[in-house]
């Protein structure tokens, strides 16, 4: 496999984390930003959208990062979807969650205190609003089970990583520590030795 992207982009995070709780063998292509080449005609061959990652795979070619890490777990047969249909389930459905309700909120704040792209303040304060809103929903689940599948660790809990890791330097840190039980999962899943090693902490 050969995957196209940047270390620091969230979504090529995804597809490396999985790639690495896999085992799986692969080829990292570095895609730079800073020189345009996620614009460039040789990578908008790989990625119509001009965005990170891709994905090509002995001449199969595919672009969309959780599509990607549902992909690599079924090539390889790693064990990062739950076998149930429930299971299964679930696991969609918190995938589903992180990109709708978690992850844009989160976001603005990751523009504005990290890539120092001013959010204005009634803007901050509405995605206040709806992490609050979200992280209760999150936390009453993680009260009853580990991971957002269920028992074990799956695709879901590898979506939300990226997104958490860039949260931590900013207020919304101060937020997730209201939450025990998602405070607690953060704190279990950050330590993980694939995470460590993608988020360049290990």
């Amino acid at each position: 496999m050969k995957l196209y992207g940047h270390p620091m982009s969230t979504c090529t995070r995804k597809v490396l984390t999985t790639l690495a709780e896999t085992n799986t063998p692969h080829d990292f292509v570095l895609v730079d930003f800073a020189k345009g080449e996620h614009k460039a005609p040789a990578h908008l061959a790989h990625q119509p959208f001009g965005q990170v990652p891709a994905l090509e795979d002995d001449g199969f070619a595919m672009f969309e990062s959780r599509a990607m890490c549902r992909y690599i777990n079924e090539k390889v047969g790693g064990n990062l979807v739950p076998d149930s249909i429930q299971g299964r389930a679930r696991m969609e459905q918190w995938m589903s969650v992180e990109t709708s309700n978690v992850t844009p909120p989160i976001m603005k704040f990751v523009y504005h205190h990290i890539f120092k792209r001013e959010q204005p303040a009634d803007v901050l304060e509405t995605a206040t609003k709806s992490l609050d809103a979200a992280f209760t929903i999150l936390d009453a689940h993680l009260g009853k089970h580990p991971y957002f599948a269920g028992e074990t660790f799956s695709l879901a809990d590898i979506c939300y990583l990226p997104y958490f890791e860039y949260s931590m330097p900013t207020p919304v840190k101060a937020q997730i520590a209201n939450y025990p039980h998602l405070a607690a999962w953060w704190g279990k899943v950050s330590e993980r030795p694939s995470w460590l090693k993608v988020a360049g902490r290990a």
